[in-house]
């Protein structure tokens, strides 16, 4: 029962609000929603307490979904403790995203719907999380997809919203393709979609080779490149991140849930639970620790120059999934969903807090235009620096914890893979503290640059979003401390019960008997980082303008983001467009139109021109006709008779 109340709860109440909008005031939805999505964070923490302990789980089957030969399945709730973390991480930061969202979105003209979406993609979610099979999974997948589409492009009015909306939708699409080619490949071999039997059947056929493109592959690899491609979509790996800053255009509680503990994590999650798979597969997980590396430290770097305050979030987002990725790439699946869940916390902090500046600020988020706002909005920047702390990583604050134990198991694994993500890391955590010190003394310190009109409204936000805040930080600080021991510490065994995979000795075991000196390494460079960031923006102001002079080329190369979106637009969307022209012009508009129904109206105007002109009234011109056709009814009888 608790299941599914912490499951459905949040559907119920997205239907109810939604379909019935124009019956409830903008309170009576608001008031709907967070009591649902809190009751649901209850449950969820109720089934933790309830599975955690004993160490197994269950499969609460709800219904046949399909049955057609080979291929059958059940709508079935799948809880253990990865799901059970899940659920607790997406409901409880989605009920204070819910309760933020009261006072953010209090002068919108369309509350209830916003409310309601909000509800819909915790419930995607949830229904993602709790997947006993990959059809199930990809049924939430899809559904959380739809869901950022309209959350990002709730402000349709603007064309800038429509547009990030459109774009994040096509781009997971390209990843989504290559999830369900991974889907195709596992039932061809494995015969099912259930996990367990997937799991179960993996070991005998991890051998077992398949052509594919031209080239034999070996089948568990494919299976695995295949899903890891399709999360790369989701969780905004490099190559397929260039939706996520844009979905910046949606509200800010958007931003926060996207990035914070829904869409994002999601292909973290899948990695994570199909790990019996990838962890037979050394291509796969190589794979997924360059790639995750080689995003950290792409976000890392664009971070550092973005002067809009929820894209420098919004890219410290990207690089934080790198960290997570590459955990998962050497074998570290508990810090690697570790740091999923404080990253939840504190990311959702920052960004709950950027919409309390942004809402002081009379709508403004370019960093440029603010400063010296510290003693105005004491609370939002106590709590800004509390969320910037704990993405440093910085002691005792929960990033410390997660994101240190996953640079320490990256030194601890061997191969060249292993290392590459090692110095990466350690590299992305001096910048991280960089941008992140940067961010708050753009933000809050020097002088006002903002108009005095701006400046005499800065103001405290309401209590409705500041509370929000509080508790976040709560858990920002005390996240990493607490969860600790049992996600990669020595009681992890009887936490996880087998829901990830993890055995004696492995790399998260030798992560903890490192040399001191790797484990001071992450602290020291980010210490470095903040000191770095208050000589450059704090002491002295104008050496980031001639460091940007200095270096033209290098700056504007991370200003633009690297180019993706340049290189995309020329090689994709340019060539895509203009094929789409040449088929509307000449293949839809001068072919099939010009020759079919544009064709026969233009034959049948035609015509009926022509016999418009002898239907014009004049007797003379009726007699002639008449005589033209008597003559030529005449001509063809006579012809006809001497034939």
């Amino acid at each position: 029962m608790l299941a599914v109340t912490t499951v459905f709860l949040p559907l119920l109440t997205a239907a109810l609000v939604g379909l019935l909008s124009r019956s409830f005031s903008d309170r009576v939805a608001s008031v709907v929603t967070c009591s649902g999505l809190g009751l649901s964070a209850l449950c969820s923490w109720l089934l933790f307490f309830q599975i955690v302990p004993a160490g197994e789980g269950f499969v609460l089957p709800l219904m046949t979904w399909a049955s057609s030969g080979a291929l059958a399945f059940d709508w079935a709730l799948r809880i253990d403790t990865l799901s059970v973390v899940m659920l607790t991480t997406v409901t409880t930061i989605s009920f204070l995203v819910h309760v933020y969202s009261v006072g953010y979105m209090a002068k919108d003209r369309s509350v209830p719907r916003f409310m309601a979406y909000l509800s819909l993609f915790t419930f995607f979610m949830l229904m993602l999380v709790t997947a006993d099979n990959l059809i199930q999974l990809f049924f939430g997948w899809e559904g959380v997809g739809l869901s950022s589409y309209l959350l990002i492009g709730f402000w349709f009015e603007r064309p800038s919203a429509n547009a990030a909306a459109v774009k994040a939708f096509l781009v997971n699409r390209v990843g989504d393709l290559f999830f369900l080619m991974g889907i195709f490949c596992i039932f061809w071999h494995f015969g099912s979609v259930q996990f367990a039997t997937i799991f179960e059947v993996a070991p005998s056929i991890a051998h077992h080779t398949v052509h594919f493109l031209w080239t034999d592959w070996n089948v568990m690899t494919l299976a695995c490149v295949l899903l890891f491609l399709g999360a790369m979509g989701k969780s905004a790996q490099i190559g397929l991140h260039t939706w996520l800053p844009d979905a910046m255009e949606g509200p800010t509680p958007v931003s926060a849930l996207i990035h914070a503990a829904t869409m994002v994590t999601a292909g973290v999650f899948l990695v994570a639970r199909m790990s019996p798979l990838f962890t037979l597969s050394d291509t796969a997980m190589t794979m997924v620790t360059v790639v995750g590396a080689a995003t950290a430290f792409f976000a890392a770097t664009v971070a550092c120059t973005q002067t809009d305050i929820k894209r420098v979030i919004a890219y410290s987002t990207c690089s934080q999934l790198g960290y997570m990725f590459f955990a998962l790439g050497v074998g570290a699946f508990g810090a690697g969903i570790f740091h999923l869940m404080t990253h939840a916390f504190f990311k959702a902090l920052l960004f709950l807090g950027a919409g309390s500046v942004i809402h002081a600020m009379s709508d403004e988020q370019d960093m440029r235009k603010m400063g010296g706002i510290w003693k105005l909005i004491p609370l939002t920047y106590a709590m800004m620096w509390i969320g910037s702390l704990a993405l440093m990583g910085i002691w005792p604050f929960a990033g410390y914890f997660s994101k240190d134990t996953i640079i320490e198991a990256a030194y601890a694994a061997s191969g060249w893979h292993s290392d590459v993500a090692f110095y990466a890391a350690i590299v992305v955590a001096t910048l991280t503290a960089f941008y992140s010190t940067r961010l708050i003394a753009l933000t809050f310190h020097g002088a006002p640059r903002a108009d005095e009109r701006v400046m005499d409204h800065v103001h405290e936000s309401p209590r409705v979003m500041t509370l929000p805040l509080v508790l976040l930080a709560v858990g920002a600080v005390l996240a990493g401390v607490l969860g600790y021991n049992s996600f990669v510490g020595d009681g992890r065994f009887a936490f996880w019960a087998g829901s990830i995979v993890g055995t004696p000795g492995d790399v998260t075991d030798l992560a903890h008997h490192v040399p001191l000196l790797v484990k001071l390494a992450p602290l020291v460079c980010s210490l470095f980082g903040v000191l770095a960031g208050v000589v450059f923006y704090v002491w002295k102001p104008c050496l980031p303008g001639r460091v940007a002079g200095a270096f033209p080329l290098a700056y504007r190369f991370l200003l633009n983001k690297w180019y993706f979106d340049e290189v995309y637009n020329a090689v994709f969307i340019r060539p895509a467009f203009a094929i789409g022209r040449l088929f509307w012009k000449t293949g839809d508009r001068a072919v099939i139109d010009g020759l079919g129904p544009d064709g026969l109206s233009r034959i049948t105007s035609g015509a009926a021109s022509v016999f418009s002109r002898i239907q014009n009234g004049l007797v003379s011109r009726y007699a002639f006709v008449m005589i033209f056709g008597l003559t030529g009814v005449v001509t063809w009888l006579l012809m006809t008779a001497f034939r």
